[in-house]
């Protein structure tokens, strides 16, 4: 079951009156709001596709935020991936000093199927407890496991784990397992995006948020 929404209202850009040295006054724009994303390589890129092109940084510039984008490949809840890190460890060394955005996407599970589902999601309630523990005020999104073609049992397994886990955490869970992906948005590796694949998980996840 899916959380309802109603995360972000329209943005509008305020602006400020400040005094000039000359007496006038002109218009200062508030800085964007912050977007930050924590998740394995779908969301960091992989292959031909940068980060800066991801669904992940597509998403935010089509909703007006400014991106911040953390994790590595192979990394998930539980699994730690070549860069020997979790996600609660990439949101520590990488995220949690910053100052607070607006709004977190926590999106992975792809390769924490080698664990139960249970202790998957333990991991995730206990990276929700953190990030709430820094940033009590920032809005939350978990996006579950991501798999363009063939996802195993494995993968809906933790889908549903997660999903339990936003649920009793009051948390927005958004499911791309129930989306059909085309086939000119799978590489030749059978399992990460191209970029036409990031470009429609943007749309997607835009409209779920926007």
């Amino acid at each position: 079951m899916m959380r309802g929404l109603r995360l972000i209202a329209p943005f509008v850009v305020m602006a400020a009156l400040v005094q000039g040295c000359a007496g006038e006054e002109r218009a200062v724009p508030s800085p964007k709001p912050v977007m930050m994303f924590v998740g394995d390589s779908f969301t960091v890129g992989s292959g031909p596709v940068p980060r800066w092109e991801t669904y992940a940084s597509e998403t935010a510039r089509h909703l007006g935020f400014e991106p911040v984008i953390a994790g590595a490949g192979g990394t998930g809840y539980l699994n730690t991936g070549r860069v020997g890190r979790t996600f609660q460890r990439s949101f520590e060394v990488e995220l949690a000093w910053r100052p607070a955005p607006d709004l977190l996407v926590i999106s992975g599970g792809h390769n924490d199927g080698r664990w139960s589902p249970a202790r998957v999601g333990d991991a995730a309630a206990g990276l929700l407890e953190e990030v709430r523990g820094r940033w009590p005020h920032t809005k939350i999104v978990m996006v579950g496991p991501i798999w363009l073609a063939g996802a195993p049992r494995r993968a809906y397994d933790v889908r549903d784990e997660l999903a339990k886990v936003a649920r009793r955490e009051d948390v927005t869970f958004l499911d791309p397992l129930r989306r059909h992906w085309p086939a000119e948005a799978i590489l030749p590796d059978g399992v990460h995006p191209t970029l036409v694949g990031h470009e429609r998980l943007a749309a997607w996840l835009t409209g779920e948020l926007a």
